[in-house]
């Protein structure tokens, strides 16, 4: 095989190292594979979370040193994202491979963040052959929704509803406890706990008192519990289930959508999980700030007036907001359905 032919097939283990990360928080998931000349994987590493020695350097502290230092000589860096050109809580991954003696980096996919991004120019700047785009489609899938907050500077935002067929979420009364099955509510426990935060309006906050914790099966709490987020000008009540939150309760105490989010990503917060009800998701819609839709649909039928999303500022066919489906499942005698917005 060439070395790029090498460097495509150590990807995918790389990508699999990726996965063992934590989804949440700040930090991508990045994995890290070094290759002696033959082509064969002589040490391997992985991002464990913020403060943690980065993919590359996880992978180099197990490697023989010199000095003190990991010993990379002549060895080939592969890894899911373009190695970081700036000090955080750890140093620049591009100056720690140039200074182990690297003799050439592939990598699937660019940084888009301004502060980390730049390392693959470092790295050509030391003499140390680049290249970048090894598996980049499968890698930026992977990467999907952080890669796509650190474009945008905000969080991803997943906006959820569960509704009947005809597109109800609750009955005349307002009831909606339940539409769907307990499947498909469980699915909606292990969505929660695979994000940062979750949005509700004031609205939903003070009408219905929820928790919002992430439970198992057994209603136990889980191991990750994402930050209760309330959007809206009023505060709600001091006795509130949401001021006990064990993941903690933010009050943006603003209508500012935009401004509500940029706080929100500037927390660390990188993929937020919106169940504020129709007010909340139809002005998210209306405001293009909704990245992907997790639809909950019931065989069942309601009637009336209770829709799941309201004017969301289209009011003629050529303004249709078209989605993409990206993935069906069927859980118990519901459908999950995952959507992203067609991109223009």
């Amino acid at each position: 095989m060439t070395t790029t032919e090498q460097a495509a097939h150590a990807m995918h283990r790389a990508l699999d190292l990726a996965a063992r990360g934590p989804a949440t928080g700040e930090n991508p998931q990045v994995g890290c594979v070094l290759l002696d000349s033959g082509g064969r994987i002589v040490a391997e590493g992985w991002h464990r979370g913020a403060g943690t020695p980065h993919a590359e350097v996880d992978a180099m502290n197990r490697l023989a040193t010199v000095d003190g230092r990991p010993d990379a000589s002549g060895l080939t860096a592969v890894v899911t994202l373009e190695p970081c050109n700036h000090t955080g809580h750890t140093g620049p991954c591009a100056e720690a491979l140039i200074a182990a003696g690297i003799a050439e980096v592939f990598y699937a996919v660019a940084d888009p963040s301004p502060l980390a991004g730049g390392g693959a120019l470092r790295l050509a700047a030391a003499g140390i052959p680049t290249t970048g785009g090894i598996l980049g489609v499968e890698a930026e899938e992977f990467q999907h929704k952080w890669l796509t907050a650190a474009s945008l500077r905000r969080p991803y935002v997943t906006v959820k509803w569960a509704s009947t067929l005809d597109g109800r979420a609750a009955a005349e009364d307002g009831t909606s406890q339940w539409i769907t099955g307990t499947a498909a509510r469980q699915r909606v426990h292990e969505q929660r706990e695979a994000s940062d935060a979750i949005l509700v309006g004031t609205g939903t906050a003070l009408a219905d008192d929820p928790s919002l914790t992430a439970r198992g099966d057994a209603g136990e709490l889980m191991e990750h519990q994402p930050i209760a987020v309330v959007i809206g000008e009023r505060p709600i009540a001091e006795n509130a289930k949401l001021r006990k939150h064990p993941g903690g309760l933010i009050e943006a105490r603003t209508r500012d959508l935009g401004a509500a989010l940029a706080d929100l990503f500037h927390r660390g917060i990188r993929r937020v999980y919106v169940e504020g009800g129709p007010t909340l998701a139809s002005a998210l819609v209306a405001a293009g700030l909704v990245d992907e839709y997790a639809i909950y649909l019931a065989p069942a039928l309601l009637g009336g007036d209770r829709v799941a999303l309201g004017d969301i500022g289209v009011h003629t066919i050529p303004d249709i907001k078209r989605l993409e489906i990206t993935r069906l499942e069927r859980l118990g005698n519901d459908v999950l359905i995952t959507a992203r917005p067609v991109r223009e």
